[in-house]
């Protein structure tokens, strides 16, 4: 089942209709429902991907969806100490301000 669309996607939405609808139809709707992974694999996957990239901006929503797929705060903080060493410690050190962002209205 496809994922609602984020407030990130409704802002861009009239600006790139074309790939708002490619993300919402491909990505979340065949992507993400495919049997290889479970959901909370996936989003595992997802944040240490963006995290090495140092996309902090789709950071943020995916370290949300990755709570609610089942993955914990203390999980994802592994996650962000573990890529340190791979990725860098400013892709860190960025990860880790975001998820504190995330986590924080959590608690």
């Amino acid at each position: 089942m496809p994922q609602p669309p984020s407030s990130a996607r409704e802002e861009v939405r009239a600006t790139v209709p074309g790939l708002i609808d490619l993300t919402e139809r491909v990505l979340f709707g065949e992507v993400w429902e495919r049997p290889g992974l479970s959901k909370r694999d996936r989003s595992l996957v997802t944040c240490a991907a963006l995290i090495a990239l140092g996309r902090e901006k789709q950071l943020t929503g995916h370290l949300q969806r990755a709570l609610n797929n089942g993955l914990t705060k203390n999980e994802l903080s592994e996650v962000i100490t573990h890529l340190a060493f791979y990725a860098g410690w400013p892709a860190a050190m960025t990860a880790a301000l975001v998820a504190k962002d995330v986590f924080e209205p959590q608690k």
